[in-house]
């Protein structure tokens, strides 16, 4: 399990761009023209974390297997795309099933690259997409809520109780608000996640930036989009550069790159620990000689649902989990001395899985 994105935003805002150089592919046609993504765009990566490759090191692993992001890019979205404008409203469906929206914004000036508006405004370009977010679930609400209303009269229970949902979420919608601010008990809570809803979607704003201002303070498009967001996330990133370093061969090269231009990491590796924390995520290890493995999981998983991750065996005949922190892995130079140093512990049912914990699960069944 990792965690997938859908990437939206207006056309020539960099979106194609920012996905070439996170997937480190050519796949998205990046061009100064409209509506350039055709089909959508599906690419998987491995998520960068230094902790893996350090303990397989140590423990001398043969495979190094990553957890998973998923990126899905969509055709420019503008205004008027949820009544058919553009290509954009074609896909909205392809990102419905993501856990998260990448929303990319323009965030610099460059005469040589067109606007469809005709000039750079971030907040007007947020304000575009999302309500056309909010006009598209609008209308599958809407249609939803025709189409089940019958069957509701019929005396149907669990209709009922989708259809009460989506009249709480309709009121919402009509009054111009997205679905999320919907005011729901927690029974209802689980039909409105089950409705797949655009404007339900935590939202990661992601600023796009020209390779001169990616270091320097905020400019005011920048800080226009953070005023704009509230408590959403904002990541600034120049999707110039992560093109570039998309472009190296090797991992000394990119870091080579990294610290000529006085960086600490990439843009995805940003875009990345802000999604984790945006959706409540955390990472724990298998480490063994054959493979070092990450596992996503949701903060606060107990020992036995985390094992389930692996293989639902696992979770079902759980006796108990061995555990070493990661740091405690690391600074005892691998399993054995960290036995020895008292530093493995066996956790039972109740135990919450931590971010990085080294786990090894007995099972019976």
């Amino acid at each position: 399990m990792g965690f997938n994105c859908g990437i939206v935003g207006l056309p020539n805002v960099g979106k194609s761009t920012l996905f070439n150089a996170l997937t480190s592919t050519a796949q998205a046609e990046s061009a100064n023209y409209p509506f350039c993504t055709i089909e959508p765009n599906v690419g998987r990566i491995a998520v960068p974390d230094a902790r893996l490759v350090e303990l397989a090191k140590i423990a001398g692993s043969k495979q190094i297997l990553p957890a998973q992001l998923e990126f899905v890019d969509i055709a420019g979205i503008v205004e008027g795309a949820s009544k058919g404008e553009g290509l954009g409203n074609k896909f909205l469906a392809n990102i419905r099933e993501t856990d998260a929206i990448l929303h990319v914004v323009r965030c610099f000036d460059n005469d040589d690259i067109t606007h469809v508006s005709g000039k750079v405004d971030p907040v007007s370009d947020i304000d575009v997409i999302e309500t056309e977010l909010l006009l598209a679930d609008m209308e599958s609400v809407d249609n939803r809520i025709q189409n089940l209303s019958k069957k509701a009269k019929a005396g149907d229970k669990q209709t009922k109780e989708i259809l009460e949902v989506l009249n709480l979420v309709a009121d919402v919608l009509h009054s111009g608000h997205p679905a999320k601010e919907t005011k729901v008990n927690e029974s209802q809570r689980l039909i409105l996640k089950q409705l797949q809803l655009l404007t339900t979607k935590p939202m990661l704003y992601v600023c796009n930036v020209s390779e001169t201002e990616l270091l320097n303070e905020d400019n005011k498009y920048v800080l226009s989009v953070k005023k704009k967001a509230g408590n959403s996330p904002v990541v600034k990133i120049s999707a110039a550069i992560e093109a570039e370093i998309a472009c190296l061969d090797s991992e000394e090269d990119k870091r080579e790159f990294l610290n000529d231009l006085g960086m600490q990491s990439t843009g995805l590796d940003l875009v990345v620990r802000t999604g984790y924390e945006l959706l409540g995520l955390q990472t724990y290890f298998t480490i063994g000689p054959k493979e070092a493995r990450a596992w996503t999981i949701q903060k606060g998983t107990k020992a036995p649902a985390a094992a389930g991750v692996i293989h639902t065996d696992f979770e079902r005949g759980f006796i108990c989990a061995e555990t070493i922190s990661w740091k405690d892995y690391i600074e005892c130079e691998g399993e054995q001395k960290a036995k020895q140093l008292g530093k493995l512990r066996l956790e039972g049912k109740d135990y919450a899985v931590q971010d990085g914990d080294v786990m090894h699960f007995r099972f019976n069944v």
